[in-house]
């Protein structure tokens, strides 16, 4: 079974809409909706905002639903210059940017007593989603790189470039590391898909709600082709 976390609420509609035999559980005030997409069984959930909701809602697809894999999809701030509004970026690896152990001799970032500083993305997970990518919104460009997460909207310059300083992350978001970790913990290969919102600065181009609709038509088209190939 595959598990898909979404962030917006239009976009697990959209996606719940398409699946045949489901139904619905809730489970720490957070709707799980089990059956068929694209021929494929799946439990699809929006986990809500942050850490603590994302792990929470991991964890609970790792016991609850026993799934073979986890896939979130989601928005992010861009960290390269490269990396425009509205491209994707799928996680290589993913870490903690608000961790802080160093006075205990740990990396910045790296959780006490954990045996990694960040944590891998499924390679098999990683190609398909390029391919699914490529061919449902040929339009946009996809990037391949590390993910960082933290408990903090980024819109500060400086914060910004404190955060490329330090783990060389391709994007900014709330909840990836704390998917990650929890998909670490459990053994449950995992791939965060973001698409980029905005720059973690206070620059803007782009009017957020005609964006929001943009990102959750390709995230939609995206998951779906993504679907078929696993």
């Amino acid at each position: 079974m595959i598990g898909i976390i979404g962030a917006m609420d239009e976009e697990v509609a959209e996606l719940v809409a398409g699946m045949t035999e489901k139904e619905t559980v809730t489970k720490a005030g957070m709707e799980f909706h089990q059956g068929n997409l694209n021929g494929k069984k799946v439990v699809i959930v929006r986990s809500g905002i942050g850490k603590v909701n994302a792990a929470c809602c991991t964890q609970i697809l790792a016991d609850c639903f026993h799934v073979d894999c986890v896939i979130n999809t989601g928005i992010a701030g861009s960290l390269r210059a490269e990396i425009d509004i509205a491209d994707v970026v799928l996680s290589s690896d993913v870490c903690h940017h608000d961790v802080d152990a160093t006075a205990f001799g740990y990396p910045l970032g790296q959780i006490p007593r954990m045996d990694t500083l960040s944590f891998k993305a499924d390679e098999s997970l990683i190609e398909h989603a390029k391919e699914a990518c490529m061919n449902a919104v040929p339009e946009i460009k996809v990037f391949v790189g590390r993910v960082v997460s933290g408990d903090q909207f980024i819109s500060d310059k400086a914060v910004k470039e404190r955060i490329i300083a330090n783990f060389d992350g391709y994007c900014t978001e709330m909840e990836g590391a704390a998917i990650a970790q929890a998909a670490y913990l459990n053994q449950v290969p995992f791939l965060i898909l973001r698409t980029i919102s905005d720059k973690a600065d206070d620059s803007a181009s782009m009017d957020y709600p005609a964006f929001e609709k943009m990102a959750i038509a390709h995230e939609v088209a995206i998951i779906r082709d993504l679907v078929t190939r696993l």
